[in-house]
């Protein structure tokens, strides 16, 4: 009997190991290093979770636990307070948990790792180094996971959809927004969301600006932005700003992609090594937990045959971004069956833009979108089927 180990029990992993089971191909085992599974769902208190995959608005924490539930039900072994630290092959992974150290090999792994904000330290911002300074994600497990009270007057550095997130999780914990800072024009949300969290209150977004120092001695007690104002504070939540929680790929030897910083996959998921497999926000930071979770389900089905067939097709042809694009997802696209849809990130703020795809000086499809960065574009992918699978790169760009 085949055995798929998924590691990272969070929407991606959990929607990808229940469909697995639903296919019938053997045994799968979930490994999770939280006490529980779920994933950042479960701190998050705000509704909107489910749409697209479960059909229904579900609150983050009734989420997670709707997928802890369908796991179970599907005979997923899902093992919490499970690390995987190495691999011993390609498809063999390390596991320490509280009992103790196993190796477990399995005819496919998903990785399903998802992401985390960049802290102040990745984001090298100076000044003292008081209590009071977070990103969202710790934030919320203080305010919704330990009840615990963050301070009184918070800066929030950002303006994308987490950081709104933040504004309406600090003032469930008593805590006043004092200003978001972003260094690009405006917000990069939707408007009912900013509205929603931040302009209804009065919060001020402060567009091209840049927080340049944190100042205070035992608890922070302002910041200082760059052009010289000096904002009083207690606390200073970090948002969005995503990196893929690659670790274990990179130990893997798994091909990166330079942008996205997380490995490269084809539109199935497939990454550089045979039988290993990639979906989530592992693979495109940070898109809404229902969109992970359909990206597992698609992994799920390209588990499956692999685990069936044993199939590996080439590389496939790779994806390049032209500026003000930053990256794609999938990275490669394999010919055999072409995706719906791309989702595109760009650096700038183009209002109306002409994106081209083309290959080999061909275009494939041209189209018009608004490009706003922190925002996810998708451009849909019925070009594909005129790729040249012998030709050079698909390249995207403005034209």
């Amino acid at each position: 009997m085949s055995r798929i180990v998924v590691v990272g029990g969070g929407p991606a992993g959990l929607a990808a190991a229940i469909a697995v089971r639903a296919q019938g191909e053997g045994d799968v085992v979930v490994l999770e290093r939280e006490p529980a599974a779920g994933g950042v769902p479960r701190h998050c208190h705000h509704t909107g979770f489910g749409f697209r995959d479960l059909r229904r608005l579900l609150g983050g924490p009734a989420y997670a636990a709707r997928y802890a539930t369908l796991a179970a039900r599907a005979g997923v072994d899902v093992r919490t307070e499970a690390s995987v630290t190495g691999w011993t092959d390609s498809t063999t992974v390390t596991v320490t948990s509280p009992r103790g150290v196993e190796t477990i090999a399995a005819d496919a792994v998903l990785l399903a790792t998802g992401c985390r904000e960049r802290p102040r330290s990745a984001r090298l911002v100076p000044g003292t180094r008081p209590a009071g300074v977070l990103t969202t994600g710790a934030l919320q497990q203080l305010v919704h996971l330990r009840r615990a009270r963050v301070g009184r007057r918070a800066v929030v550095v950002g303006a994308e959809h987490v950081s709104f997130s933040a504004v309406m999780t600090l003032r469930e914990g008593g805590c006043d927004t004092v200003a978001m800072v972003t260094e690009h024009p405006s917000h990069q949300t939707y408007a009912p969301l900013a509205w929603l969290a931040a302009g209804r209150l009065g919060v001020p977004i402060l567009g091209r600006t840049r927080v340049v120092e944190i100042r205070g001695r035992e608890r922070v007690d302002a910041v200082v932005l760059d052009d010289g104002r000096t904002l009083a504070c207690d606390t200073v939540v970090f948002t969005g700003d995503w990196i893929p929680d690659h670790e274990l790929a990179r130990r893997a030897g798994l091909a990166i992609d330079d942008a996205t910083r997380g490995p490269r996959v084809d539109q199935h998921g497939r990454t550089s090594a045979r039988g290993v497999f990639a979906a989530g926000n592992l693979v495109h930071a940070a898109e809404t937990a229902d969109v992970a979770a359909l990206g597992g389900r698609a992994a799920a089905r390209a588990i499956a045959d692999f685990v069936r067939s044993g199939a590996w097709p080439d590389a496939g042809v790779p994806i390049a971004c032209a500026a003000p694009l930053w990256w794609s997802w999938p990275q490669t696209l394999a010919v055999d069956a072409p995706p719906r849809a791309l989702i595109l990130r760009t650096r700038e703020v183009v209002a109306e833009a002409r994106l081209v795809v083309a290959q080999d000086g061909r275009r494939l499809w041209r189209g018009r979108r608004r490009l706003v960065p922190n925002r996810s574009i998708r451009i849909p992918a019925g070009w594909a089927g005129a790729v040249d699978p012998r030709g050079g790169p698909v390249r995207l760009g403005v034209g």
